[in-house]
């Protein structure tokens, strides 16, 4: 049985906003199931996907059938390994965990399936098992505040703590269930009692932000004069990267007040903004697919100014 083709979140957008045309070259920093990389195939551009996820690889053969597509198996913070810089037209970013993860209970990273507590994206990393087995309370707590932004994250530390000392945590709806009995079992509330320690273990399990932070450097690195970069985000942690990132290399950098000084002046821009802010699903969009409505897509065009050197 054929698998229905991935329709990729603001696809329409990131379109739009990278422009695709016949004779360049397009990265597709996440791949996925491919919804990108398929739409900037079929606007006639050259792409080259990247995904540590070995079982992406399933999506890759009809694309590779166009001669114009190859999946590269490694993190998207590792593309200026792969491409010379000023190379690429474009850069696409779909940042966070897929549907396909989260709808396959075996990968462990939803709530709502029972499976194994893993959440490994690829690679050989310690999975979230190993995480709320073995850490310490306090490195627990610091996970669920910091990644998840759980207010209550000591309370839920000191659960699951407390817990394991009885039996190791090795399923999704074992943890699910005392995470819901740390907070009180907010049932009946938009969002489940769980969302954010889940959200925290598969940040910490597979790096995200650091990676997020190294994969818009090397996006920088790569791209041409005139090279485009569009990023989707699905919360608040990721889109304050990207939207700094962005502030810094469009130069919008504080100005200094009468009881300051201005701030020295950077490097100067590598990118400037293709639109103001951000741009939002629309309802539509949100209505046939409800994950998509806490996506943003912020965008820039690549100048002429030299990369900025990798902060220590």
């Amino acid at each position: 049985m054929t698998e229905a083709p991935h329709v990729s979140v603001l696809l329409g957008e990131v379109v739009e906003a990278l422009a695709p045309k016949s004779g360049e070259t397009i990265v597709d920093g996440t791949f996925g199931a491919g919804g990108y990389s398929r739409a900037f195939l079929d606007a006639g551009a050259t792409v080259a996907a990247f995904d540590r996820d070995p079982t992406a690889r399933r999506f890759a053969a009809p694309l590779e059938a166009t001669g114009r597509f190859r999946l590269i198996e490694a993190r998207f913070s590792e593309m200026g390994d792969h491409f010379a810089p000023g190379s690429v037209d474009g850069v696409a970013l779909d940042i966070g965990v897929s549907s396909m993860q989260i709808d396959e209970a075996e990968r462990g990273f939803s709530f709502m399936r029972d499976g194994p507590l893993d959440m490994r994206m690829g690679g050989d990393v310690p999975s979230a098992a190993d995480i709320v087995n073995t850490a310490e309370q306090a490195e627990l707590a610091r996970i669920f505040y910091v990644y998840g932004e759980e207010r209550e994250s000591r309370r839920v530390a000191s659960f699951l703590v407390r817990r394991r000392a009885e039996r190791p945590f090795e399923r999704t709806l074992d943890l699910a269930e005392v995470v819901e009995m740390a907070l009180g079992g907010r049932r009946g509330a938009k969002v489940h009692p769980a969302t954010k320690v889940f959200q925290a273990l598969r940040i910490a399990v597979n790096e995200e932000l650091s990676e997020l932070e190294q994969g818009l450097a090397a996006a920088e690195r790569i791209l041409k004069s005139g090279g485009r970069l569009a990023v989707v985000t699905f919360h608040s942690l990721e889109d304050r990267i990207v939207k700094a990132f962005f502030a810094e290399r469009a130069g919008r950098l504080p100005g200094g007040s009468r009881h300051a000084p201005p701030v020295a002046d950077g490097p100067p821009p590598t990118f400037e903004m293709i639109f103001k802010g951000h741009r939002d699903p629309s309802d539509a969009e949100i209505a046939a697919n409800p994950r998509a409505r806490s996506a943003k897509l912020r965008a820039g065009v690549r100048t002429d100014a030299p990369a900025w050197r990798a902060a220590a």
